[in-house]
């Protein structure tokens, strides 16, 4: 049984997704701590819903709705996303807006050291997700519909501004390096030369990978998606080259004959995809990440606190935030600080 209104959401899909066709059972996938997930399996098929979280939200998180209008953009372009099926922003149907996407069959790899894998695997498998997020960036966003999906301005001083609000939001403790950190970054941001869709957390366990080779099925995950600094998304996504390897995406140290490619290929490679002649010194970059990552877990340690957390994994996560502040001011004294 799940926590759904089963009865309720049957009607609205038989009513709203063309084709489907019940009975049908709901399974909640395991972990993720924002938007809860769950696999329909129906006689039409198999669907994903992704809702809000029940309870108090913080205002502009767990944002279904965007996720559902960016991923009904891009799939019509042929960037792997899954297919949309609709949305419900009437919260009689389940008590919380949701929408409906089509389940993407495939691996997820949840280890960045990609285990059981051959040197060249390896390097097939990093040069499709660079490759992925060299085409995301690419992608004529006011041509696809998506002109208004971001606001202008630099999309760094948005965010700092936006995460510093989060913290405080859902601060439950002092932590001097964060502190630290919202003073110095408002004053230190990168002039923005580019815009484009930005994933918002882009790494390798957040998309599905055919079931055979290197080819990605899907991208998933895109509550955090906006118009900004496309910089943030190859930052980001080369934050698992300066973390150490924690089953994770973490592949600090592990590049060369493993197959791995290195942070200059990876460099070399988006650069050249995208028309950039190198990219900035990114310890700033790599600093603001893990600022931003850091109220992100603060966000899931007040809604464990409030009993909201969506994942019996909270707790583990919410360890792991006094390392996170630590290790983003340590970029940022790297950068200058």
């Amino acid at each position: 049984m799940s926590d759904l209104d089963e009865i309720g959401l049957g009607e609205w899909l038989t009513r709203n997704v063309t084709g489907f066709a019940g009975p049908f059972t709901i399974e909640k996938f395991a972990g993720g701590q924002s938007n809860p997930t769950y696999r329909i399996q129906a006689v039409s098929g198999a669907y994903v819903l992704r809702r809000k979280p029940f309870g108090p939200i913080l205002p502009s998180a767990h944002a279904v709705e965007r996720e559902h209008q960016l991923i009904a953009a891009l799939h019509p372009t042929g960037f792997p996303v899954a297919r949309p099926y609709g949305l419900c922003q009437n919260i009689e149907v389940i008590s919380s807006p949701f929408y409906i996407m089509e389940m993407v069959e495939g691996r997820t790899l949840w280890d960045g050291s990609l285990p059981g894998m051959t040197p060249a695997e390896r390097t097939a498998h990093y040069d499709a997700i660079t490759d992925a997020l060299a085409a995301l960036h690419s992608v004529d966003y006011a041509a696809v519909g998506l002109g208004e999906y971001g606001k202008p301005g630099n999309y760094f001083e948005r965010q700092v501004a936006r995460w510093s609000k989060q913290y405080r939001a859902s601060q439950t403790d002092d932590m001097p390096e964060v502190e630290k950190l919202i003073a110095w970054l408002p004053r230190t941001v990168p002039e923005q030369t580019r815009t484009a869709i930005v994933h918002g957390d882009f790494r390798i366990d957040n998309m599905i990978f055919a079931p055979i080779g290197p080819r990605i099925a899907a991208v998933l995950d895109w509550e955090l998606s906006t118009l900004g600094d496309p910089l943030a998304d190859f930052s980001y996504y080369l934050m698992s080259w300066v973390t150490e390897p924690e089953g994770r995406s973490g592949v600090k140290g592990m590049t060369g004959d493993t197959g791995i490619p290195t942070i200059e290929h990876v460099v070399e490679r988006y650069c050249a995809a995208t028309g950039r002649d190198g990219v900035p010194d990114l310890n700033w970059h790599f600093a603001y990440n893990l600022f931003r990552l850091t109220g992100i877990v603060q966000g899931i340690k007040k809604r464990m606190i409030d009993g909201n957390a969506s994942s019996a994994q909270a707790a583990a996560t919410v360890e792991r935030l006094p390392g996170l502040a630590a290790s983003a001011w340590g970029f940022a004294r790297e950068a200058g600080a």
